[in-house]
């Protein structure tokens, strides 16, 4: 049974809260991801910032160049374990009709997993689908 280390991403689109809705982009471009994981010594915890976060902002008109990071993240996350079966996290997504969680191994944030590794790794994002109908 494929697990979530399997799949998982390496955490490298890195954002903190004071880069602009820009950077972040650009970042989340540079590293081919739909999403940056946010971090600063002030947060209680990782965060997200996510192209669904930008594509809100954009659509209010507001100016990427001027917009706090911190101000669009997403705090409030779905995590995973390393050793999680793949199909436990697809249908986590699914259910939560989220596109990426963090893989925490205890405290130690170790990756990002994406609908698209889950997709890459063994397709099981169309079971978790039909699962939760």
């Amino acid at each position: 049974m494929k697990q979530v280390k399997d799949a998982m991403s390496a955490l490298n689109a890195m954002v903190g809260p004071t880069h602009t809705l820009r950077q972040a982009s650009e970042k989340m471009i540079q590293h081919k991801t739909g999403a940056a994981v946010v971090m600063d010594h002030d947060l209680p915890g990782p965060c997200v910032i996510t192209e669904r976060d930008l594509l809100k902002a954009l659509a209010a008109g507001m100016d990427v160049d001027a917009e706090m990071v911190g101000d669009h993240m997403t705090g409030s996350l779905i995590t995973a374990a390393p050793e999680w079966p793949l199909q436990t996290a697809a249908d986590q997504m699914v259910r939560h009709g989220i596109r990426h969680v963090l893989v925490f191994e205890g405290p130690e944030l170790v990756g990002i997993l994406s609908m698209r590794d889950v997709i890459r790794v063994g397709g099981l994002a169309a079971d978790a689908r039909a699962d939760a109908a």
